[in-house]
C-alpha cells in the first residue's frame, strides 16, 4: 500500500533484488524479430516501416560519416519508447522514471558525441564554445558559459525525460484517486473527471513517444 504519491516511483524488489532489471528487460522480448521469409507478416512490416522512417528522419541534419550511428539511436529511440508506454499500463513500473537510468544514458551517449567530435573535428568542436563576431571584451565570458552549457546537457537531457513522465504519472493518479472518490456522492462530476482522465492519458501516450523521440533527436545533434 502506498503512503504517498512518489511511493509508486520507487524501484520494485522481490527477495532483495531489484526488479528494475527485468522491467528495462521486457521490451526487448515484446519487439518480434523480422524472419528470413521474403514477405513479414503485418506487425514485422509495421515495426519495419517505422523503424526506417524513424532513422531516415533522425539522419537528415547528419552528414554521411554519422550514419555509422543509426543502429544505435534507433535502438535507443525502441527502447526508450517502447518501456514509456509499457510504463502507462497498470500495476507496472516505468524505468525511465528512474533519474539514475535516464541519466545512466545520458551521460555515455553524450560523452561518446564530444570525444568523437574532439577526435574528428577538434576546431569546430572548440568552435562552438565561441560564436563568431563577438566582442573582444565577452570572449572569457562566452567561453565560460558555453563550456558550463555544454556540461549541463546530460543532466538537462536526463531530467527532462524524467519530469514528464513523472508529472504525467502523477497527474493520471490525482484524477483517477478523485473520480473514484466521487463516483459515489457525485456522480456527474466523477463521469466528466473520467473522461479528462481518458483524455490526459492519450495525452501522455504521446508525450511518452514525444520524449523519446526528443531524447535521441538531441543526443543526434
Amino acid at each position: 500500500m502506498m503512503t504517498n504519491l512518489f511511493d509508486q516511483f520507487m524501484s520494485p524488489t522481490y527477495l532483495g533484488m531489484p526488479l528494475i532489471v527485468l522491467a528495462s528487460g521486457l521490451p526487448w522480448i515484446l519487439w518480434p524479430s523480422p524472419s528470413s521469409r521474403w514477405l513479414n507478416n503485418r506487425l514485422v512490416t509495421l515495426q519495419s516501416w517505422f523503424l526506417n522512417r524513424f532513422t531516415q528522419q533522425l539522419l537528415l541534419p547528419i552528414n554521411t560519416g554519422g550514419h555509422k550511428w543509426a543502429l544505435i539511436l534507433a535502438s535507443l529511440m525502441t527502447f526508450l519508447l517502447s518501456m514509456n508506454l509499457l510504463g502507462l499500463l497498470p500495476y507496472t513500473f516505468t524505468p525511465t522514471t528512474q533519474l539514475s537510468l535516464n541519466m545512466g544514458l545520458a551521460v555515455p551517449f553524450w560523452l561518446a558525441t564530444v570525444i568523437i567530435g574532439m577526435r574528428n573535428q577538434p576546431t569546430a568542436a572548440l568552435g562552438h564554445l565561441l560564436p563568431e563576431g563577438t566582442p573582444t571584451p565577452l570572449i572569457p565570458v562566452l567561453i565560460v558559459i558555453e563550456t558550463i552549457s555544454l556540461f549541463i546537457r546530460p543532466l538537462a537531457l536526463g531530467v527532462r525525460l524524467t519530469a514528464n513522465l513523472t508529472a504525467g504519472h502523477l497527474l493520471i493518479q490525482l484524477i483517477a484517486t478523485a473520480a473514484f472518490t466521487l463516483m459515489t456522492s457525485m456522480t456527474t462530476v466523477a463521469l466528466l473527471t473520467t473522461s479528462i482522465l481518458f483524455l490526459l492519458t492519450l495525452l501522455e501516450i504521446a508525450v511518452a513517444m514525444i520524449q523519446a523521440y526528443v531524447f535521441v533527436l538531441l543526443l543526434s545533434l
